[in-house]
């Protein structure tokens, strides 16, 4: 019996290591989507009536970064399936009313904008539009700041900065609205005009500029305290609307500036626990508490401030204090693959019926709940910036640049203008590198683009420099074909430790006798065929194994390869990879630096992006292999 009992322990411990195990493996981000697509499977809040509610916009941010660390296509079909429930075929918004002139509305256009972007489906545009068209229309103040909602007249609140502000740069960007950033950048520069206090640095919840409201201070126009959540949204909404602003724009300095005002006061008001009070100005207050949704949206900006570059490397460590005191005092285990996440204040506003006051009372009467959407959608975040930030980075102080002269080509865009697209990183759709852009990223690179002609001067500060499926006449009415003076060029730059990279593609679909008296230069020639064609989606037919110990796929073990040309060589390339005896991808080293070469685009979103292969194909760790192969070779240039 002793045995049994002693056998019966045993096993159960064991059952609790794997347990604990595969919850240490398995990033909180993941675990707290598993969450949210459980308990919200169909993405609407239970207890609330079926609403076009900004809760869920914050909720699929979260949800689209893990999709895009991933590549796993349930998070994708999670966002689909949420605005499906709303968005119909004219492109109108179930349960949205315009008139309202509600700012909060307009968060959800994220999603619509991610949505358009990735399938092409016209009517996620034009439910876009409406909510762009609210802006044109949306109350101001006589300065010219968005009105929060029309039934708070003359009122800027710090949450509307991050309900319209991302939306509305990341739709001027995608209609090349840059006249928009000018409003834009205003918006932040008058609520923080507003709303900071000079000595602290803390921006209030709320500006009166009638002064009328009885929360609203006689002299100022503000409102009496510092809402953690508050300052939370203003911080999220300057790291996502600066991701669109064009370099060249002046408001891009200006908000950079404010991130990193906003970022001293967000850093000296932290605890020594790494979090922070639900009413920061109050620290001492009676029943005040550390406030979950409002930590989690401080790590989220100075985490992806400092990645993008924004914010000094310091900040990180305010982050990395904010989220370790996160876990410890809000994350709750549920199991191997869930959590729950608690401490998140339901509401908190100014003025409306019932009236709030803005008194330190008021905000204490407001409830802290467990696994509120807010809260949920900004840990997702978080955790998923804090989850980039441990991804290893071969690519700090390195510039990965595609070619835009050679790959050439326009459509036209939801307005009608003209778009670049195929094979360009900004291209979300199944033909764009967007994937693989963020990959670079993650992996610490800067992304970017050359529209003219290579020359060893232009690439002097690019690490890796790709060139993918130059045009055909038959795609571009004046094709920019690879010249001698080109090759003379790259040949320069790859010598001086320049790693270049020639993606081409199959017969009917490329340019080759141009492209070839580049590839020669380091001894490759791509021919002209067509190997492993495929047939409707019976993708097996293109499916590639890996073998043991591949010097740069050392996380794919199954790659999907269609429809491409294979390669000769001579010195000084050598065979890379060979399938059914050819060879497919070739390498060469030249001087101080390194060519890779493979006879197809390979990487673009269609078979990156989870949405197309089944899962048990590796192309997104095989693009990201590739990418830090390619970022080891490179120096910093």
């Amino acid at each position: 019996m002793k045995r049994i009992t002693t056998i019966l322990t045993l096993s159960l411990f064991f059952c609790f290591q794997v347990l604990i195990t595969k919850a240490q493996t398995i990033p909180l981000s993941e675990r707290m989507t598993n969450t949210v697509m459980d308990i919200w499977s169909d993405s609407l809040w239970v207890g609330r009536p079926f609403k076009w509610t900004y809760d869920q916009g914050v909720l699929l941010e979260g949800v689209s970064s893990v999709w895009q660390r991933t590549g796993d296509k349930k998070y994708f079909d999670y966002i689909k399936k949420s605005m499906d429930f709303f968005v119909q075929e004219n492109g109108d918004i179930r349960t949205y009313d315009k008139n309202s002139h509600n700012i909060d509305n307009i968060k959800n256009g994220r999603a619509l904008l991610l949505l358009y972007n990735v399938t092409g489906q016209v009517k996620y545009f034009k439910a876009a539009q409406l909510l762009r068209h609210q802006l044109s229309e949306q109350p101001r103040t006589k300065e010219g700041g968005f009105w929060h909602k029309r039934i708070y007249p003359n009122q800027m609140w710090l949450d509307g900065l991050y309900m319209g502000q991302p939306f509305y740069a990341e739709f001027s960007a995608v209609t090349n609205d840059t006249k928009a950033f000018d409003d834009i950048t205003n918006q932040f520069v008058f609520m923080e005009r507003h709303s900071r206090d000079a000595k602290t640095g803390l921006m209030i919840h709320g500006w009166d500029e009638s002064k009328e409201q009885q929360w609203a201070n006689k002299t100022t126009g503000q409102s009496p305290h510092v809402w953690g959540r508050a300052m939370g949204w203003y911080g999220m909404a300057l790291v996502d609307a600066l991701e669109y602003f064009p370099d060249t724009h002046p408001g891009k300095k200006q908000l950079i500036d404010i991130l990193n005002r906003y970022s001293a006061a967000v850093t000296k008001s932290q605890q020594p626990s790494g979090l922070w009070y639900d009413i920061i100005d109050v620290p001492k207050g009676k029943g005040n508490y550390f406030e979950s949704s409002a930590a989690s949206m401080f790590v989220y900006a100075l985490a992806k401030g400092v990645r993008q570059g924004y914010l000094p490397q310091s900040y990180f460590k305010v982050a990395q204090k904010g989220y370790e005191g996160m876990k410890k005092e809000f994350v709750e285990e549920v199991n191997a693959e869930k959590i729950n996440f608690k401490g998140t204040v339901t509401v908190s506003g100014l003025g409306g019926k019932p009236y709030r006051d803005g008194s330190y009372g008021y905000y204490m009467s407001e409830k802290a709940i467990t696994n509120d959407p807010k809260g949920v959608g900004a840990f997702i975040s978080a955790s998923n910036e804090m989850e980039l930030a441990t991804m290893p980075k071969p690519g700090i102080g390195k510039t990965v640049t595609l070619d835009y002269y050679f790959n050439n080509e326009y459509k036209k865009g939801p307005l009608g203008q003209d778009v670049r697209f195929h094979y360009t990183w900004e291209d979300q759709a199944n033909s764009g590198f967007w994937f693989w852009r963020n990959l670079f990223n993650y992996a610490g690179a800067k992304t970017n683009h050359l529209e003219v002609a290579p020359t060893a001067l232009n690439l002097k500060n690019t690490s890796v420099y790709i060139i993918v499926d130059p045009d055909t006449e038959k795609e571009s009415p004046k094709p920019n074909f690879v010249q001698a003076k080109d090759a003379t060029e790259l040949v320069n730059w790859v010598e001086g430790g320049g790693v270049l990279v020639l993606m081409t593609n199959d017969v009917g679909n490329a340019e080759f006798t141009h492209f070839n008296t580049l590839a020669q230069k380091f001894g490759i020639t791509f021919n002209e065929d067509q190997k492993n064609p495929v047939t409707g989606s019976q993708f097996e037919m293109a499916a590639i194994p890996v073998p043991a110990g591949n010097a740069i796929f050392k996380t794919a073990k199954k790659l999907y390869i269609k429809e491409l040309s294979t390669i000769q060589i001579k010195a000084p390339a050598k065979p890379f990879f060979t399938h059914k005896g050819d060879i497919i991808m070739a390498t060469a080293k030249l001087g101080k630096g390194t060519v890779f070469a493979i006879g197809d685009p390979w990487f673009y979103n269609e078979y990156v992006d989870g949405r197309r292969l089944s899962a048990d194909f590796d192309n997104f760790k095989a693009a990201n292999d590739l990418a830090n192969w390619l970022l080891q070779q490179a120096s910093k240039r």
